[in-house]
């Protein structure tokens, strides 16, 4: 890979001290000078920013799983259901006329986005057509025709956050829902054949699918569930509890119970539904016009930033000049985004748009990712709440006219794990997004 941009860095260690100066002048304007010039720009003036809805994401087999319905004052309305396979965790022998006495659906989770005072209401029904691993799912779809009419449970559940003292970790909790006795009997009295392996076991008994109710008002929460089973860590679960010959005749009968578990090789989607109706957004959603002082980023397959830097352009005109370092800084507004109440994303990811419209990833993330994690950057700085990206090679290929300058998408790292959001200002704030670039210019 080439790197133009290091070697003025090495060379022109000293002439950086003795030129560096800032200017707030547009990029269109480059120094003229004899031989060398070093110096910094702060372009704030050729941006123009504007907020795109997601292309639909992938939702199959994330690290979490996400659940429930939130009206968010800013964003509008997302609600997610999930759906997954249940495995064997061995041959379950439930013995001599054994009768199931009850069924139970254990959902676990940490940390809950939205509020804990408003409750909210999960059905669960039972597949009917099946899942597959190895498909890929994306957030449009309709889980709900995949699973049968008939309500298996429901729970109104009020979510609930606690932290550990010592560590100000979160709790696990858990969300009990009762499940129809029918389930119960169906997989007590399975036939053997349906219990020979996890292949046969999958087409007699698909999975379940958990509805949450859409929110008619303001409040909801979506929670971030912990669902697969690890060496470590138990996951959630479908829990049989049942009586059986030997168990009635002894003399202290037992709590019998065999347990369905969610593996790593289930199968487990989420569909997710945005509604932004009524938004301060929602006019001008999805078109370069519009342009406001705030855009807006979020999860879940929900909003992307369309960026344009329109000065770029300019200095593919202009010959013999090097990009030292090109940094890329977004402002959060703290206070729309409420970033006590609604914690920002952790981390954004920049992209590029190709000649075929198409999202690449720059050249400065696969240095970031080959060669110096720290390189790219987008993380979150709670100290002064910005996201800051290196772009230095994006933008010297851009000069050079390697990679075409039609813009940038600002996303999310975290698309399909985590429900995050967060409102930045946009290109027409006085504090909103800048370039800050340290650049030479050779002069024959």
């Amino acid at each position: 890979m080439k790197f133009r941009f290091l070697a003025p860095v090495v060379a022109l260690l000293a002439l950086l001290t003795a030129c560096n100066e800032t200017s707030d002048l547009g990029m269109d304007l480059l120094p003229s000078s004899d031989l060398i010039d070093v110096k910094n720009l702060v372009e704030k003036s050729s941006f123009s920013a504007f907020t795109y809805s997601e292309d639909s994401i992938r939702t199959d087999e994330p690290s979490k799983s996400l659940l429930g319905s939130f009206y968010d004052p800013e964003f509008g309305l997302t609600t997610i259901n999930f759906a997954t396979q249940f495995r064997l965790f061995d041959f379950p022998d439930y013995g001599a006329n054994a009768v199931a006495d009850s069924v139970k659906l254990f959902l676990y989770y940490r940390h809950v986005y939205g509020d804990t005072v408003t409750p909210q209401t999960f059905r669960v029904y039972e597949l009917e057509s099946p899942l597959d691993i190895d498909a890929a799912y994306r957030q449009d779809i309709n889980l709900q025709a995949y699973s049968s009419d008939f309500l298996l449970g429901e729970k109104i559940y009020t979510p609930v956050v606690r932290l550990d003292s010592a560590s100000q970790d979160t709790f696990y909790q858990l969300i009990t829902i009762p499940i129809d006795i029918s389930l119960g009997e169906k997989l007590v009295n399975a036939p053997d054949s349906a219990m020979a392996d996890n292949d046969e076991f999958l087409e007699y008994f698909k999975g379940l699918m958990i509805e949450s109710e859409a929110r008619t008002s303001t409040g909801g929460s979506i929670l971030t569930l912990e669902t697969v089973y690890s060496s470590t860590w138990q996951g959630s679960a479908l829990v049989v509890y049942y009586n059986n010959d030997s168990n009635r005749n002894a003399a202290t009968p037992d709590t019998l119970l065999n347990p369905y578990l969610i593996s790593p090789f289930s199968a487990r989607v989420n569909s997710i539904d945005h509604d932004y109706s009524g938004t301060a957004f929602f006019d001008d959603l999805n078109m370069d016009t519009g342009e406001d002082s705030l855009i807006y980023v979020q999860t879940m397959g929900g909003l992307k930033s369309k960026i344009y830097i329109d000065q770029l352009s300019s200095w593919r005109d202009s010959a013999a000049v090097e990009i030292n370092k090109a940094e890329l800084i977004f402002q959060i507004d703290t206070l729309a985004s409420e970033v006590d109440k609604y914690p920002p994303p952790s981390r954004l990811l920049y992209t590029y748009i190709n000649e075929d419209g198409q999202e690449n990833l720059p050249a400065d993330y696969w240095f970031s990712f080959d060669v110096d994690p720290g390189f790219y950057g987008g993380f979150l700085d709670t100290t002064n709440y910005t996201y800051r990206f290196n772009i230095t090679q994006h933008l010297q290929q851009i000069v050079e006219g390697t990679v075409p300058n039609n813009g940038f998408f600002l996303t999310t790292a975290r698309k399909n794990s985590e429900a995050n959001r967060v409102v930045l200002k946009g290109s027409t704030s006085e504090t909103g997004i800048r370039l800050v670039i340290t650049y030479s210019k050779y002069l024959e």
